[in-house]
């Protein structure tokens, strides 16, 4: 049976025919529908996990167990998981483990570019890149039996175009996996340094058997073309390449670490040129370069971003680039806040106060964005609240009066919650407000330890922010409604006042949650209106102002009344009254 499959799906697939027990998660695009395809399978335990670290333990427990277990995430998730996977290269596996680690170049959804090709070499674990959904369904199978074979966790590594582009996938059965035995070894897993040590020398030797499977895989192939060109690539640059140069020979990495030397040899020894095409960094170009091959690759392509089938043809086959423009350009359209998002009032707050705000990851990151501009700082899931404790400490004046850390409910519960207990611990006094808005948002509304769900619909527990906050010990507690602007900014500017750390929960759920009722609809009253033009710094996409006038586009109100108490004159109304 063959069908059109995301190459997240296939992923999906791929485990479920793998026999896979365990699979965790934390959401991050562009791999968050790997998980969310998993769920679906009801015979293979599914969960999302509360940061990436926990995601992997959780496998490698399984992994010991005996069971083959699957963790996705997005390469800075791998950053958060990079503690255990080094150590688990040295442990190795029970039951097979396997990593899938989706990579953004261009980043389309990401705060950084970084490649993890150049993880799999630091903590000497096998990595295969897939080209389509058929291998990515495929090349998952493959890493779990390597896994088991080879006893490392293995790497398989996406990038956004393979993760999101359908392609034909054959489907196989469900292979019938039998649990391994599990057996108490103190000198495999338990990692103290004697033991460790002794660890260390197995991965070496692994090393040395694993390049040589690379030589031999029909995971990496030649397929000859004309050979004044040869071409050495992988994952989705390979498919740009066949459609960009035609016939020319190419030598397709699917298992981009350890490399096949002897193979790179061959190749490069029966081409005229060689080039290596490959996203982000010279990962391939270097190893071959090392080798003392003659090859060109970023001398022509950049290290920065996406490639496609055009760059291909003008770097190598010198055609002028392509122009789609027609008439007139298409404006940019900014990314914004939802109508009825949650986060639009407390952003208002923070311009008007005019406060220094450390941020974090999530989509009320927009808040940066004109016309709010409420954020001074963004770097990674969780900072937000450890820098503006940095801040505080770094200057002796009132800093922290006008400080305030923003963070959403998942990533509070991602890496926000050590931030916080340094604050307490270290005398800090930093104002922390946690947008709580009942769902993981940016990534497609995924549940997480605050929602009361697990990824497969169960009810379970819920973390209550309050509880937690006075746990690790904050006095200064206040839950409110963003919506309420009068309320927020009374308990804002008494949070901020106070010598002390204080936490200010924001709640209001998601307006897109299929929970959430719309409310009337507004319209402007153009007689009342006096173009005074408050209502536009909410940054609302269904208020437009069209120069003489300014209107409310009725398709894309909700009805959240924000813009009814921006108005001063009365202007706002219910359509109808």
């Amino acid at each position: 049976m063959k069908k059109l499959l995301i190459g997240n799906e296939a992923v999906a697939r791929g485990a479920w025919e793998a026999g896979c027990t365990v699979a965790t998660a934390y959401p991050g695009t562009p791999s968050t529908e790997i998980t969310e395809f998993i769920a679906k399978y009801e015979d293979i335990y599914a969960e999302w996990s509360p940061n990436e670290k926990v995601s992997l333990e959780v496998a490698i427990g399984a992994s010991i167990a005996g069971a083959r277990a699957i963790c996705a995430m997005k390469h800075v998730g791998l950053n958060v998981a990079a503690d255990p996977l080094f150590t688990a290269s040295y442990t190795g596996v029970n039951g097979g483990l396997v990593l899938v680690v989706a990579d953004d170049p261009g980043m389309h959804s990401s705060q950084n570019e970084q490649d993890s090709r150049n993880y799999a070499r630091a903590a000497k674990v096998p990595m295969l890149e897939p080209s389509d959904s058929q291998e990515a369904k495929d090349y998952v199978k493959e890493a779990f039996a390597l896994s088991e074979t080879f006893d490392t966790p293995v790497i398989v590594r996406l990038t956004t175009r393979v993760a999101h582009s359908l392609t034909i996938v054959e489907l196989g059965e469900k292979e019938e996996y039998k649990l391994k035995d599990y057996v108490k070894d103190m000198n495999k897993y338990v990692m103290m340094p004697a033991m460790a040590r002794k660890r260390h020398v197995i991965v070496e030797q692994r090393q040395e058997t694993l390049k040589g499977y690379a030589e031999t895989t029909p995971l990496n192939q030649i397929i000859w073309g004309t050979r004044k060109i040869g071409v050495i690539t992988s994952g989705i640059t390979y498919q740009y390449a066949k459609e960009a140069l035609g016939e020319v020979s190419v030598l397709k990495l699917g298992m981009v670490y350890p490399m096949p030397d002897a193979l790179i040899r061959e190749f490069a020894a029966g081409v005229d040129t060689l080039y290596v095409i490959e996203e982000l960094e010279p990962f391939i170009q270097e190893h071959v370069q090392t080798l003392g091959i003659k090859v060109i690759g970023k001398e022509l392509f950049s290290i920065m971003g996406e490639l496609n089938v055009q760059i291909i043809k003008e770097k190598l086959l010198g055609e002028a680039p392509v122009s789609f423009e027609q008439g007139e350009p298409i404006p940019v359209r900014p990314p914004v806040m939802c109508p009825g998002c949650p986060h639009r009032g407390m952003f208002y707050v923070l311009k008007k106060l005019k406060l220094i705000v450390s941020g974090d990851i999530g989509c009320y990151t927009l808040g940066a964005l004109a016309p709010t501009d409420s954020m001074d700082a963004c770097v990674c899931m969780g900072a937000s609240i450890g820098m503006a404790h940095g801040m505080d400490k770094a200057r002796t004046d009132e800093f922290a009066k006008k400080t305030v850390a923003i963070l959403g409910d998942s990533t509070f519960i991602h890496s926000g919650i050590t931030g916080l207990i340094d604050v307490v611990y270290n005398k800090g006094a930093s104002t922390v407000i946690i947008l709580d808005n009942s769902i993981t948002g940016m990534t497609g509304h995924q549940h997480n330890p605050s929602t009361g769900f697990t990824i497969k619909g169960q009810t379970t527990k819920m973390v209550d922010f309050v509880k937690l906050a006075q746990a690790v010990g904050v006095d200064r507690v206040k839950v409110c409604d963003p919506f309420d602007l009068v309320g927020f900014e009374k308990i804002l500017r008494e949070e901020l006042a106070a010598d002390e750390p204080s936490v200010i929960i924001t709640q209001r759920p998601c307006a897109l949650l299929k929970t959430v009722t719309p409310g009337a609809i507004r319209t402007i009253d153009q007689q009342k209106c006096t173009l005074c033009k408050a209502c536009l710094r909410i940054g609302c996409p269904s208020i437009v102002y069209k120069g003489d006038s300014i209107v409310i586009n009725k398709d894309l109100c909700f009805g959240c009344d924000l813009c009814s108490k921006m108005c001063k004159f009365g202007a706002i109304q219910r359509i109808g009254e």
